[in-house]
């Protein structure tokens, strides 16, 4: 963008010296002239190359009085620019808040407009969806992304997880989940897989139990126990097993009226709540857990920049363009929609515009004042000098034609009365 604006202020340079080269060497050739005509005697092109000059001078220090004292020299109202721009402020921010800054006026140049209809026609191509969801995708998104910090959102995250945990009573979720376990069929179903479970994975840890069992004996016993007492402890928790296995048997009856008293504790007991509470949030308490809440916000960020570097097949910015687009079409058939954003858009904001249109007034003519003298000067010429040279120009031009007039009325004088 940077470049492009140079660009642009060079060829505009460029612009205005050639244009002032040709007004001076308009100028010269009317000297020229002037310097001809006297040495040969030429009363004509004396007449010409005079009032050519004349003209030529006078608007050429017309024009350079408006933004520099000509040749340098503090000559009075010259450098009329920058010696009054104060006043120019002063006037420019009235006349904005005075003449522009009008309801009537504006209003019906806001009817005439019919904003909401042009807005929304304009979103709903999807070029332009494009073009605004691109300098979101590439400018604002990045910037937030940089201007957040890190730790307040990682901070922000473990606050809102730890508050919504507290607000959750994880008793009443037990309860609701185990409440299936309360009836019959479930609940044998259940413990007959759970407990064929158990029974498989002690058969295939039998030489683990053995091992244990060793390590237990005494060292004097030279392992001659160690077969026995592992197998007798093997054997007896296998027929444990198979007995709960069988839904008839004592075993299984007191394993169901555990379960029964513990679902009621959990059902009833406000003690049992704040036990089972107590911790699910000591858990999410551990560093493990806090590391990986940490880690939520940078998968997420990096999600993000990896998604915006794709560029055109960023799903983020097509989604973006995608929902300007549909938004866009919406407006246009709601009619309902159109009138009231072209209603707020005619009373509401205009109101505000016009109740601090002193306001806005006394800011341009702050800003104004608040530039360097020469810097706008500098500028205002960049931008019309190259039209003011055509002044030059036709001051020398005009000048000469003018002197042939007067001339050849001198002469017609002259010719007739004497």
């Amino acid at each position: 963008m940077e470049t492009s604006i140079d660009q642009e202020t060079l060829s505009k340079i460029k612009a205005l010296k050639k244009m002032k080269r040709n007004a001076s060497m308009l100028l010269g050739a009317a000297v020229v002239l002037f310097i001809i005509a006297i040495y040969f005697k030429i009363p004509i092109l004396q007449a010409f190359s005079e009032a050519a000059m004349v003209g030529g001078i006078a608007d050429w220090f017309a024009v350079v009085a408006l933004f520099r004292h000509p040749l340098g020299i503090p000559i009075w109202h010259t450098a009329i620019i920058p010696v009054k721009k104060n006043e120019i402020g002063e006037n420019l921010g009235s006349f904005v808040s005075e003449e522009f800054l009008n309801r009537e006026k504006l209003e019906i140049k806001l009817d005439e407009f019919n904003f909401a209809t042009k807005a929304s026609d304009w979103l709903s191509q999807k070029e332009n969806a494009n073009k605004i969801a691109n300098a979101i995708a590439l400018n604002i998104i990045p910037g937030i992304l940089k201007t957040i910090k890190d730790e307040d959102i990682k901070r922000f995250i473990q606050v809102q997880f730890k508050e919504k945990l507290e607000a959750i009573n994880f008793g009443d979720w037990v309860a609701l989940a185990l409440q299936p376990l309360q009836k019959g069929n479930v609940k044998d179903e259940f413990l007959t897989n759970i407990l064929g479970v158990m029974s498989t994975e002690l058969s295939n840890n039998k030489e683990l139990i053995r091992k244990k069992v060793k390590q237990s004996t005494p060292f004097l016993s030279f392992g001659l126990a160690d077969k026995s007492i592992s197998e007798g402890v093997f054997n007896g928790l296998q027929e444990f097993l198979d007995e709960a296995k069988n839904p008839q048997s004592e075993i299984r009856f007191k394993i169901d009226e555990y379960i029964h008293d513990f679902l009621d504790k959990v059902k009833n007991s406000e003690e049992m709540r704040i036990k089972i509470n107590d911790i699910i949030l000591g858990f999410t308490g551990k560093k493990e857990v806090q590391d990986y809440i940490n880690g939520i916000w940078d998968e997420i960020k990096l999600s993000i920049t990896n998604d915006l570097e794709k560029g055109d097949a960023s799903s983020i910015k097509n989604n973006i363009a995608d929902l300007i687009q549909l938004f866009g079409n919406g407006i246009q058939e709601d009619p309902i929609m159109l009138n009231k954003i072209n209603n707020f858009i005619k009373y509401d904001l205009l109101t505000v515009l016009l109740n601090n249109k002193k306001v806005i007034g006394d800011l341009i003519s702050s800003t104004v004042k608040s530039w360097d003298g020469k810097e706008v000067s500098e500028k205002l010429e960049l931008e019309i000098g190259k039209d003011l040279q055509y002044i030059r120009i036709n001051g020398t031009l005009v000048g000469g034609l003018i002197g042939l007039v007067i001339y050849a009325f001198e002469a017609m004088y002259h010719y007739f009365l004497f």
